[in-house]
């Protein structure tokens, strides 16, 4: 299974929600390829944002390395699926989107949590530390559910 995780500029939600699963599936003794990318192009290259990477520290995981690159046609090739973080980048992924088979891929991260209802992950990155720790837990959930979904399978 291969997962990409995607946000507006890949250096909050998107590169949390990658270092979270790949926690949890560690911790499950699961293989799976997770990356995460985003639309912004002022972030390229860039490690996640300062408070990003001190909420995951706070939950012993390590993001420090992580570096923002943008969501490419080619990631309708490498990865089984495409969890957006929300509306906007949903449909800038859908938009890239070539046929069918990719649209497919795309859903809401929070889908995993209540399906269908197409729930956004807020984007702490105008606000406060509060913010990610909230952000946090809401990916966690979700990542959890992945997890459990690839141990089923």
């Amino acid at each position: 299974m291969r997962i990409l995780m995607v946000c507006l500029g890949n250096i909050c939600r998107s590169p949390m929600a990658e270092g979270i699963l790949k926690d949890k599936l560690a911790e499950k003794k699961l293989i799976a390829e997770v990356e995460s990318a985003g639309f912004e192009p002022y972030h390229l290259g860039n490690p996640p944002d300062k408070r990003a990477v001190e909420t995951t520290a706070r939950h012993d995981i390590d993001i420090t390395n992580k570096r923002a690159r943008p969501f490419t046609d080619q990631d309708f090739d490498r990865f089984d699926k495409i969890f957006v973080m929300d509306s906007i980048n949903f449909t800038d992924v859908m938009n890239k989107a070539r046929n069918d088979h990719d649209m497919e891929k795309v859903d809401y991260l929070l889908n995993q949590l209540n399906p269908g209802t197409d729930q956004e992950v807020p984007d702490p990155y105008y606000g406060g530390k509060d913010g990610f720790e909230r952000v946090y837990h809401l990916i966690e959930m979700a990542c959890e559910k992945i997890a459990n979904s690839i141990k089923n399978n």
